[in-house]
């Protein structure tokens, strides 16, 4: 058990760094900097504790007895909160980032607990957090084709987090090492299945954030009041046919806005109201329709050099996008097209 958890802790700390390195780009999440920055620090507790487990089984160092290892433990809950609620929040309805730092109040206690109490009442505490986690994705079912394939990878993570928080209120029948090897195996499968899923589907989390505006198509508080719809659609479609602007990487909602000389949430809701669908949906469909034009035009080029002229900023996000909305692979439909004769 013990060698599992070391090789698990090993891959915890290189997934952590990739995740940050890869994943954790501004690029991916453009209008989420909260997100972005609790996302990092939740690798960062995450990382310290493996660390921490590493030095007590392999090393013998006491650090899982220490008051940094207690406020690394309170930490990965509150973190995941604030990282996961800007995600999971329509625009309109965005909280204050005071009332999101409230929820590190766990943290502040945590060097005043014993360590019998906090182990077991932190892995509690991530119970719930996980609960609410469940409650508001399941909010978000009518908009997520892919649902069942995401409950079922939160429902692997969730029975996880309660096997973890079980052996939290019973670690008295353990013995220490076999406790924390058994934990620290838990955080490198819990890194695993991120991994997996990141790598089948990259924009996942700009997805998930993209439902999230979709709940509130109504808009009962409409920011569009004074806005003259089909105009500023037309300097929508205007900017992206003759400007091309979807080919800039660094494309962003807030930058959009400005050229049409609205504001953030009057562009989220003008496209999701007018157009049934989410900002980055907009922008994967129009790189999407250029690349089909490429794709046939010029065939010597590459896929991944078409996928990057027009805005993707990665081979994974293009043909993650590409196969979501043309139903095959980029290299599938530039086959199918030129045999066909067609530059569709």
């Amino acid at each position: 058990m013990t060698s599992l958890a070391l090789l698990l802790i090993g891959f915890s700390l290189f997934s952590a760094l990739a995740l940050a390195l890869s994943h954790f780009r501004t690029t991916n999440y453009a209008g989420h900097p909260t997100a972005r920055v609790m996302g990092l620090l939740l690798l960062a507790a995450l990382s310290g504790l493996q660390l921490a487990h590493f030095a007590w089984l392999h090393l013998n160092l006491p650090w899982v007895d220490g008051m940094a290892y207690r406020i690394l433990l309170f930490s990965v809950a509150p973190a995941f909160f604030i990282f996961s609620e800007p995600l999971l929040t329509p625009a309109a309805d965005q909280p204050k980032p005071v009332f999101l730092f409230c929820h590190l109040t766990p943290t502040l206690i945590a060097p005043f607990l014993p360590a019998t109490v906090a182990l077991p009442l932190a892995f509690v505490v991530g119970a719930l957090y996980l609960l609410w986690l469940a409650r508001r994705i399941y909010r978000l079912r009518s908009e997520r084709s892919q649902y069942h394939q995401e409950i079922i990878l939160l429902g692997l993570v969730f029975l996880i987090a309660i096997g973890v928080a079980t052996l939290g209120l019973f670690q008295h029948v353990l013995t220490e090492k076999r406790f924390f090897s058994l934990y620290a195996s838990a955080i490198g499968l819990a890194f695993l299945l991120v991994q997996i899923t990141l790598g089948l589907r990259p924009q996942l989390v700009t997805q998930i954030s993209e439902s999230a505006q979709l709940i509130q198509t109504s808009y009962s508080n409409s920011t569009l009041g004074n806005v003259d719809c089909n105009a500023a659609l037309a300097r929508l479609a205007s900017l992206m046919q003759t400007e091309h602007l979807y080919a800039d990487q660094e494309l962003s909602l807030a930058n959009l806005a400005q050229r049409l000389e609205l504001s953030s949430h009057q562009l989220s809701e003008l496209i999701n109201a007018q157009l049934g669908k989410g900002f980055s949906r907009y922008l994967r469909e129009q790189r999407s329709a250029a690349a089909r034009h490429m794709l046939c035009a010029e065939p010597s080029a590459s896929v991944l050099s078409v996928g990057l002229s027009v805005g993707f900023s990665s081979q994974s996000n293009f043909y993650e996008a590409f196969r979501e909305i043309e139903g095959m692979t980029p290299g599938q439909y530039r086959k199918l097209h030129l045999q066909r004769g067609t530059t569709a």
